[in-house]
C-alpha cells in the first residue's frame, strides 16, 4: 500500500507522479493502479504505461442517484472505511502531514495483523 498526505489545496493528479515514481521497483508484479476521478489524466496515464509499465484504471462514481456497484472501487471505500474507525483518523487533528501518514500506516498495520490472526 503507498500512501501520501497532503493539503486540500493541491490536486491529486499533480502530486502522483512524487507518489508513484519507482513504484514498480517496489512492487514488481504491479501491473494496473486504480484511481478515483481525481487522478484522471491523459499525462498521468502515458507517464504511468511508459515509465512505470502500469496501467491507470479510473473508478469513478455512479453519475446516476441510486445506488450501483462499481467494479473494483469497493476496495478502496472498504479501506476507507476500515481507516475510519481509528480516532486520530477520523477527524482532522493533526497538524503535520508526516503525522497523519504515521498513524495511517500503523491503523493499517493493525488492520492486516487482525486479518491474519483471524484468517
Amino acid at each position: 500500500m503507498v500512501w501520501m498526505v497532503v493539503g486540500a489545496d493541491q490536486q491529486d493528479r499533480s502530486l502522483a507522479k512524487d507518489l508513484l515514481r519507482g513504484i514498480k521497483q517496489r512492487f514488481p508484479r504491479l501491473q494496473k493502479i486504480l484511481g478515483d476521478g481525481g487522478f484522471e489524466s491523459s499525462k498521468l496515464a502515458r507517464w504511468l504505461t511508459l515509465t512505470e509499465r502500469c496501467l491507470l484504471w479510473i473508478m469513478k462514481r455512479s453519475d446516476t442517484n441510486t445506488f450501483d456497484v462499481q467494479p473494483k472501487r469497493w476496495i478502496v471505500e472498504r479501506t476507507l472505511a476500515w481507516i475510519s474507525n481509528y480516532r486520530r483518523l477520523s477527524k482532522d487533528y493533526e497538524v503535520d502531514p508526516k503525522t497523519s501518514e504515521l498513524n495511517i500506516c500503523l491503523a493499517m498495520t493493525r488492520v492486516m495483523l487482525r486479518k491474519i490472526k483471524y484468517a
